[in-house]
């Protein structure tokens, strides 16, 4: 599977995402607001690893649960990218998002089985595609910490997981 077929089985899974009309709780403080502009600012093809990869000014952690799924496959898409210079590999910021409070994170508990199914794809790409940069990152414990959240949350729709582990089968080892 490439990257582009993955990404495009993850749009259609969060298709039913609405975009919200707000994304925080901008109310809340500047902070909130200042993401807020930004995230409603930005769609699915325009959000930027610079506006979203700093761990200490991530408007994603601000996001509502319902602008989380919106904003998952502009996620993913920066997960996929090469790790760039001032940011890093978003993938290892995604992480944090996926197993922040385990089985009682609110981004799972907000997701449809299909978009669990979409995030474990998502996921197992990674493993299969990147495995040198998931070891360079120090991400292997992370990952595998993410699959298991989601993976055991998942729906029964497992079209999503067995596309993913043919991935493997595709794509030799280290191949992006």
């Amino acid at each position: 599977m490439t990257d582009a077929e993955a990404l495009t089985q993850i749009r259609e899974a969060f298709a039913s995402a609405a975009r919200p009309e707000r994304f925080t709780d901008r109310d809340h403080c500047c902070e909130c607001a200042e993401h807020d502009d930004l995230l409603r600012s930005r769609d699915l093809d325009s959000l930027k690893v610079e506006e979203v990869g700093n761990p200490g000014w991530d408007p994603i952690c601000f996001a509502t649960d319902e602008g989380f799924l919106y904003f998952f496959p502009a996620l993913a898409r920066l997960a996929l990218d090469d790790p760039t210079y001032g940011q890093g590999w978003y993938f290892e910021q995604l992480l944090f998002h996926l197993t922040y409070e385990d089985s009682s994170n609110r981004r799972l508990l907000a997701a449809t089985p299909r978009q669990k199914d979409a995030v474990v794809l998502l996921l197992r790409h990674v493993q299969v595609t990147r495995p040198t940069l998931v070891t360079e990152h120090l991400c292997e414990k992370a990952l595998q910490h993410a699959l298991t959240v989601w993976g055991s949350n998942a729906g029964s729709n497992n079209a999503l997981n067995t596309d993913a582990q043919q991935a493997g089968s595709a794509r030799p080892p280290g191949a992006g």
